[in-house]
């Protein structure tokens, strides 16, 4: 026998199963999907529940976005280059989705050595150890002499690039971020960290240049920012750090300069979730309304997964 007290089991009250608050019906659960059965049953049978259920709200939203003629923006890191996305990206903005891309540094460098060299990407860990990484001079060649040759005509640092390639139509040009957006008349900004990028390791890499170059590209920013109120839709895939740091002030820009701007959608693709991705995309903008979302995954899966549907939807 216990000396201390329990709990008086007559008091306990009980309640019917058919009263309680139910959450999950049989009418929520999967249904299997058929050999051979299409993607729009694919995504209709999966259960409304957590990420699904976000990711189907997402896509409603930008759906709606683009049938209201409201922008679709992207903010991307290289990382969804590297993984070959850069075709979605493409027939996304050829589908008139998209109609404004912010890339890091390092995306612009994977989307050219891509088209002019068929390949991209180098083992760091290796080629650090000799003095090598990042030192290929031809990718550099392409990248400062195309934004030190276009300071005279005050383009951004992405159409500087954009038309660079443009105009040498190189081997795998079609598969360029860049020089498709920029034959689109679609604005790709570049936003550049000085001393992040490998091109900048190099004799011939200007800093004026890049900078003044990346800060008109971050003002085009800012004005495209300035047109999401009211059913705008910003997207951002992969970056950690800079792209939300550039969000946040170029939507307070664009608040100083035009006044509210809300009642508008955001979210975060990556593989971990982040501080900055969360509290300046997803979080502080929506504020006084709108919605965020954040989905954690691979971005070679999240990704095709977000525009299939999205397609799907608006076709």
């Amino acid at each position: 026998m216990t000396r201390y007290h329990e709990i008086d089991m007559e008091k306990i009250k009980t309640v019917s199963v058919h009263d309680r608050e139910r959450r999950v019906s049989v009418d929520h659960l999967i249904k299997p999907i058929k050999p051979g059965s299409g993607f729009r049953e694919f995504w209709d049978h999966l259960p409304p529940f957590l990420a699904s259920r976000d990711l189907k709200d997402l896509v409603l939203a930008t759906a709606r976005a683009v049938q209201e003629k409201k922008p679709v923006l992207v903010m991307m890191g290289a990382h969804v280059i590297k993984v070959g996305l850069g075709p979605l990206l493409i027939d996304l903005m050829k589908r008139k989705i998209v109609q404004g891309i912010a890339l890091n540094g390092a995306g612009a460098i994977h989307d050219v050595e891509l088209a002019y060299f068929g390949y991209t990407s180098e083992d760091v860990g290796a080629n650090i150890l000799d003095g090598t990484f990042g030192m290929a001079r031809e990718t550099a060649d392409i990248m400062n002499n195309s934004i030190r040759a276009s300071e005279g005509n005050k383009p951004g640092f992405g159409e500087a690039v954009g038309k660079q390639i443009a105009e040498d139509t190189p081997p795998h040009g079609d598969i360029s971020i860049l020089g498709q957006a920029y034959q689109l008349g679609v604005p790709v900004t570049v936003h550049v960290g000085v001393g992040t990028d490998i091109v900048h390791q190099h004799p011939n890499a200007d800093g004026g240049a890049i900078g003044a170059s990346s800060m008109r590209d971050f003002r085009i920013w800012a004005h495209q920012i300035s047109k999401i109120g009211d059913g705008g839709v910003v997207l951002l895939f992969g970056s950690a750090v800079i792209l939300p740091e550039v969000f946040i002030k170029a939507m307070t820009m664009a608040r100083n300069a035009y006044g509210s701007i809300d009642h508008f959608t955001t979210a975060s693709f990556d593989m971990n979730r982040h501080y900055r991705p969360h509290v300046n995309v997803v979080e502080r903008p929506n504020q006084n309304g709108g919605k965020g979302y954040t989905f954690t995954g691979h971005h070679e899966l999240m990704i095709p997964l977000f525009a299939a549907a999205l397609c799907e939807m608006i076709q």
